[in-house]
């Protein structure tokens, strides 16, 4: 097993990886997976385990992987019990059934949205249809057909209107097979929602239909559900459980509402979503049940809360200073994104790229503040570094927008604004370490 105690210097670090001072200090502080400790001097001293890691990501890059696409793969690999230092484990075997394997179907059927080819791509779930259960099909196929599809777009490698095609796709079929699910056949009643100003639904929807097919009463709300009226909407259903799904951090920041919301009326909710997988302290911060990292299992563990009614755990509020600063960019946010864009009017950044950096920044440090808790923003920031990264844009531009938004802040000041300002200044302090 490789030696986790520190004793390497800076220096030993450079000369054995080959990266820079300043790409290090970046990673380290982007993804936290290297974490140095330090001498009495303040120092850093590495492991030769993180000497491993590091070389590890340096060869993920070589092989054509972003950084972030990287460390999302090793934190993948630990998630599953791996460690990726270790050989690799013989891979399991593709679901064959009949002859078929769904690995080649789930390919024709990426293949074929890719081209925009409808026929094609209906062909390929058709045949998976035939040869294994609905379950199955929409699980091993259909979603993590989505997953590829969706990595392509992150790396850069499709366009946005492809993904919508698969996405379109899917969604269609995945509506119709829930409307073909038998009648139910148990007492109780599932709401099914996702929270306000989540638009990702295909998870939500996977996860009623497999409720049906259990034979559950799901009724289906969708996404982008606001809190308004859903009071209502609680007490004209009467559900025993509210189960909802969420991919974003303003996502989440809308699901702890909706679960207050709930729990006021006497009603749980389950929640799940890959983003609580990849920032699993998020799961502390939501006043529910989490239904786990595998969709398959969702229908055993809600029969299991249905039955068990486990207590709900208690989450404490933001603390109000971190109110305070997300009131504030909610009122400030006009100004701030104008200041933003005016500051970096001539710069190499492409309007595009701004535009990703100014929806995606605000929306997730607002979602942040909601949650009171400036640690949730590590996935986003490696998320959006990765994204720019893998549009053309180096990652020197993006830390030059983080300085540049933490001036635009400073020109509007109010008292909301400190807190804001000093993880600003930290970040911008990490950087130039």
């Amino acid at each position: 097993m490789t030696d986790h105690a520190p004793a390497f210097n800076l220096k030993a670090v450079i000369r054995e990886t080959g990266l820079t001072p300043e790409t290090l200090r970046a990673w380290e502080r982007r993804y936290g997976l290297v974490k140095p400790q330090r001498t009495p001097g303040g120092h850093r001293l590495y492991s030769q385990y993180d000497i491993q890691m590091l070389k590890w990501l340096v060869a993920r890059q070589r092989e054509g992987l972003s950084i972030s696409r990287a460390v999302e793969m090793w934190r993948s690999m630990e998630n599953n019990g791996q460690d990726p230092l270790e050989p690799a484990r013989p891979q399991p075997r593709s679901i064959v059934i009949g002859g078929m394997a769904l690995d080649d179907l789930r390919q024709a059927w990426v293949s074929a949205c890719l081209e925009f080819d409808e026929e094609s791509a209906e062909r390929a779930l058709t045949q998976g249809f035939a040869i294994a259960s609905p379950e199955t099909v929409c699980i091993d196929v259909i979603q993590k057909g989505l997953a590829e599809i969706g990595n392509q777009w992150y790396r850069g490698m499709i366009s946005v209107q492809q993904e919508h095609f698969a996405s379109a796709l899917s969604m269609r079929r995945l509506h119709a097979l829930f409307a073909a699910s038998p009648s139910p056949t148990r007492p109780e009643r599932i709401l099914a929602a996702c929270p306000a100003g989540e638009e990702h639904e295909f998870g939500l929807l996977v996860i009623s239909f497999l409720l049906r097919r259990r034979g559950w009463d799901v009724v289906y709300l969708g996404a982008n559900v606001p809190l308004a009226r859903l009071g209502a909407t609680l007490q004209v259903t009467s559900p025993r459980l509210v189960v909802s799904v969420t991919q974003t951090l303003p996502g989440a920041a809308s699901l702890r509402e909706m679960a207050e919301t709930t729990r006021s009326y006497g009603i749980p909710l389950a929640y799940g979503g890959s983003l609580f997988v990849a920032v699993p302290s998020l799961i502390e911060r939501i006043p529910g049940y989490f239904l786990g990292n595998e969709i398959a299992a969702v229908p055993k563990t809600v029969e299991h809360l249905l039955a068990a009614a486990p207590p709900l755990p208690q989450i404490a509020p933001a603390p109000l200073e971190f109110s305070q600063a997300r009131d504030y960019l909610v009122e400030k946010e006009p100004f701030i994104v104008a200041s933003v864009c005016e500051a970096l009017r001539s710069t190499p950044i492409a309007s595009a790229h701004l535009e990703i950096a100014n929806s995606t920044f605000t929306r997730y440090l607002i979602a942040a503040l909601s949650l009171g808790d400036f640690r949730l923003l590590g996935h986003t920031i490696g998320w959006l570094d990765g994204l720019l990264e893998n549009y053309g844009l180096p990652s020197s531009q993006a830390d030059y927008y983080f300085e540049i938004y933490r001036r635009a802040v400073e020109q509007n000041p109010d008292v909301g604004a400190n807190l804001i300002l000093s993880w600003l200044g930290q970040l911008k302090r990490n950087t130039a370490v």
